[in-house]
């Protein structure tokens, strides 16, 4: 799944490239007996069919086959990018700890930032609230609040011809993420190693090792080899429940753009949010990256994610602080 190795090259080379660590990870579909199989979107289609032909069902040694478990990697996957549009209708807040180590290993220096992560007309924006664990002073806020302003205008007198950019943009976004996920699952040797507890909800674990001789279709699949991990898996939802990815070999991007070194490693959590949508509760990780070839990144981080609040999708954000909704 995309997650696998994209959003984590995205953490590590945004934490190089700015300082700042990335946004976070997924969600995932809803379950409401209520909605018919004709007002799901098509994407949440596919991954519901796709669930229901899954067979599961190990052998007498307790085990899935390899052809099990790439098809179930396949409909995670899924199911992981239709999280990522569904994480757009929750606002939620995101703390930060950066710790910035010496060559030794030891914490030389501690960053912490608390942001409020809203969506403004499709756009998800952070409005940084506090540091180290205090409220911004007036000014700082101040700032923070022309910020959200300038985005706000923007969209708002967004063109018919620049939306209509926008929105082709993002669906080729989306279009190279469908091909990622094919790529995923042929990447890699699955093994189950077993079941375990996650959040009290019974999960499987998997293992993933680079399959030797597997050739990329896409450019970014490339890095794919450079990466294992272990995987668990909700046994109900058949959401990604945890991960813990681990870098074996340096990732090199471009010749002199970035290189993530071996041992880099990043582990997620997520929760189940209001019975419809699994969402990021916490991320660790530690990157030992490389810019240009001159700037050194050496850091553990922790990502926590709270206060998951779904809000109306229909309604208009005009200013701070103010919501319109459509006339009726």
């Amino acid at each position: 799944m995309k997650i696998l190795v994209l959003a984590f090259l995205g953490l590590a080379l945004s934490v190089a490239a700015a300082g700042q660590q990335e946004p976070s990870a997924p969600a995932a579909p809803p379950k409401n007996d209520d909605v018919s199989a004709a007002d799901q979107p098509p994407a949440d289609r596919s991954a519901a069919e796709e669930a229901a032909k899954l067979d599961l069902n190990p052998d007498a040694q307790g085990k899935l086959s390899q052809e099990q478990m790439v098809k179930l990697f396949r409909v995670v996957a899924d199911k992981d990018m239709e999280n990522d549009r569904r994480l757009r209708d929750y606002t939620y807040i995101e703390r930060d700890v950066q710790n910035n180590l010496d060559g030794k290993g030891k914490t030389k220096s501690t960053e912490i930032k608390t942001y409020e992560v809203l969506e403004i007309y499709g756009e998800q924006v952070q409005r940084l609230i506090e540091k180290d664990d205090k409220p911004l002073d007036s000014k700082g806020s101040a700032k923070e609040e022309e910020k959200i302003q300038k985005i706000i205008d923007k969209r708002k007198n967004e063109s018919d011809e620049e939306r209509k950019k926008r929105e082709q943009k993002e669906e080729k976004e989306r279009a190279q993420g469908r091909k990622f996920v094919t790529e995923v699952a042929d990447a890699y040797n699955f093994r189950l190693v077993g079941t375990e507890p996650v959040g009290g909800r019974e999960a499987w674990v998997i293992e993933g090792e680079p399959r030797p001789g597997f050739e990329p279709h896409i450019k970014e699949a490339k890095f794919l080899s450079k990466f294992r991990g272990r995987v668990w898996i909700d046994k109900d939802d058949l959401q990604l429940a945890k991960m813990d990815i681990e870098a074996i070999d340096t990732v090199a991007v471009g010749w002199f753009i970035a290189r993530v070194h071996k041992g880099t490693r990043v582990m997620l959590e997520q929760t189940r949010v209001n019975d419809e949508v699994w969402l990021p509760k916490h991320v660790t990780f530690k990157l030992d990256a490389r810019v240009a070839l001159l700037k050194g990144y050496n850091i553990d981080g922790d990502q926590t994610f709270r206060d998951y609040k779904k809000f109306r999708t229909t309604s208009k954000i005009v200013g701070i602080g103010k919501v319109e909704d459509p006339p009726k």
